[in-house]
């Protein structure tokens, strides 16, 4: 009799054992929120997007997933993101290329200046890159959700810029995170200003700055357009982005959500791209109506950005990206300008 009650007595602990562990694993899942930092300031696009998807997974899971965005670079630069993310302190982020790159190097060839022509070899270079990308980016530890885009950064400033000598007498500000520019500037004989992106209006206010580079786009949402006077009408670089997650935490989730939330954020990111795409066409009319006059340098002047860009980029090879990926991007588009020739 005593050895039936004992066996009765560890059937039930071990019953409740269980129901406690299902029930904590329910209360887990229905507490899942998903912490992700971007420099994209409220109101734009990108969050508006964002919070599109979040609402789509939210239903989708029956509330038992959702996202918070710490939006405006209230978390810090992306070099701080990414040491949140690395600590735990959120789980995820909205990068620009420059800073997957931190994640994943060859990610950075896509920031050669004059690489891309259009977006069209954009669109068609991500496609045959892809897979390569994302898988690079989960081996080190995270999941691309999605890729978006700022798009072709151009020169802002207080002064007119059309030559390289014009811009060594400017105040020139740089972006730490970019080890491209920094050798573009150090080629061209730029003393560069280093400013997190936050910090760039200050900069642009006090007087410390007069040159900066971003998509019109942004500059707009940064306001950054109120203090300048001038845009070089050049397409410097393509800016794009991308939405990770850590890995740990997204394998966590069933399958199911897994491909939900992957579905969702790739949708409509790709919807976002055209987006962007229109109103970096209609940031510049905007800029140009508050009165930013357009600079376009001669042939010439080009010319002497090209080599200076590529003179810079012969150091980076197998540094900032390998060889290897920059000879196959670069391939790739002569045998699709041919194409369309």
């Amino acid at each position: 009799m005593m050895k039936k009650c004992a066996l009765i007595t560890s059937v039930v602990c071990s019953l409740v054992v269980l129901l406690l562990a299902i029930s904590a694993t329910a209360r887990a899942q229905e507490e899942l929120v998903i912490k992700m930092a971007t420099l994209a300031p409220e109101g734009s696009s990108w969050i508006k997007t964002f919070n599109t998807i979040n609402a789509e997974v939210m239903e989708k899971t029956g509330n038992k997933v959702k996202f918070k965005i710490y939006a405006g670079g209230v978390l810090g630069d992306e070099k701080d993101m990414l040491r949140k993310m690395q600590i735990g302190q959120i789980h995820g982020a909205g990068l620009t290329t420059a800073g997957l790159s931190v994640l994943f190097k060859d990610i950075d060839v896509l920031h050669i200046p004059f690489l891309f022509q259009d977006y069209d070899e954009v669109d068609y270079i991500l496609k045959k890159m892809g897979t390569y990308f994302t898988k690079g980016l989960e081996d080190n530890g995270y999941i691309l959700l999605g890729w978006s885009e700022a798009g072709f950064v151009y020169l802002m400033s207080t002064t007119p810029i059309a030559s390289v000598s014009e811009l060594k007498k400017a105040k020139v500000w740089i972006w730490h995170e970019s080890p491209l520019a920094k050798a573009i500037f150090d080629e061209a004989g730029v003393s560069a200003i280093p400013l997190s992106v936050p910090d760039v209006l200050i900069g642009l206010q006090t007087g410390m700055v007069d040159v900066v580079y971003t998509p019109p786009t942004a500059a707009i949402s940064l306001q950054w357009f109120t203090k300048i006077k001038y845009l070089t009408n050049v397409p410097l670089v393509y800016m794009g982005g991308g939405l990770v997650v850590k890995k740990d935490v997204f394998k966590k989730l069933p399958q199911s959500w897994q491909d939900t939330i992957t579905t969702a954020f790739q949708r409509n990111l790709d919807q976002l791209k055209t987006v962007t795409r229109s109103e970096n066409q209609e940031a510049i009319t905007v800029m140009k109506k508050h009165g930013v006059k357009i600079i376009t340098p001669s042939a010439d002047q080009i010319a002497e950005f090209k080599r200076l860009s590529d003179t810079a980029m012969a150091r980076l090879v197998n540094k900032s990206f390998s060889k290897k990926v920059m000879d196959e991007v670069t391939t790739d588009l002569e045998i699709y300008r041919k194409g369309k020739k």
